[in-house]
């Protein structure tokens, strides 16, 4: 996707705020990125972070199954948290539905601002999840939802001593567009 953007390691580096050597060795597949990493590579390349771990090829269909077995899930390795994607991959689909779960005592971390217009929705379905907007946090408990315009920073954290889960909904008119599909 880099090389497709036409963009050196360099570039994405500063787009990003990840180290050139980080970039390096996530491209050769010697080291597996953060949910935090990830989703800045994600957004310096313009592009969700669904399809930046997935099948970037995918085009829209009129319908499109996606069966439990067939999700597309990451993991990051250093703490347990995981995300499934349930909702299809599909270029300029402009909503995504994810089901993220977060071990006992971890967190996201920070995770970058989307672009203007993107609003997550998050549904605390198992436990209780702090939600930090902007350097606030909210607390959620099991059933408690919230929405916000994702164009902040922000983070999921489990200060509890139990899993917890959450499903979110990540809206935009067009989620990323690519910079070639925004020129006139």
């Amino acid at each position: 996707m880099r090389e497709q953007a036409d963009l050196t390691l360099d570039q994405v580096s500063k787009l990003s705020g990840v180290s050139r050597a980080m970039l390096s060795k996530v491209e050769r597949g010697e080291k597996s990125p953060t949910i935090g990493v990830a989703k800045r590579i994600a957004h310096a390349l313009d592009t969700s972070f669904s399809t930046l771990v997935g099948d970037e090829g995918a085009s829209r269909r009129a319908f499109a199954l996606v069966r439990k077995n067939q999700r597309q899930v990451f993991r990051d390795a250093e703490t347990g948290f995981e995300r499934y994607l349930l909702s299809p991959v599909m270029a300029g689909m402009p909503v995504e539905v994810v089901l993220h779960h977060l071990p006992p005592k971890v967190s996201t971390g920070k995770l970058p601002p989307y672009p203007a217009g993107v609003t997550k929705h998050v549904l605390a379905s198992q436990g209780r999840i702090v939600v930090g907007i902007d350097n606030v946090e909210t607390v959620l408990e099991e059933g408690d939802s919230l929405y916000f315009e994702a164009d902040v920073e922000h983070w999921f954290e489990n200060k509890s001593s139990r899993s917890v889960e959450y499903y979110l909904v990540i809206s935009a008119a067009q989620l990323f567009p690519r910079r070639n599909d925004t020129a006139s």
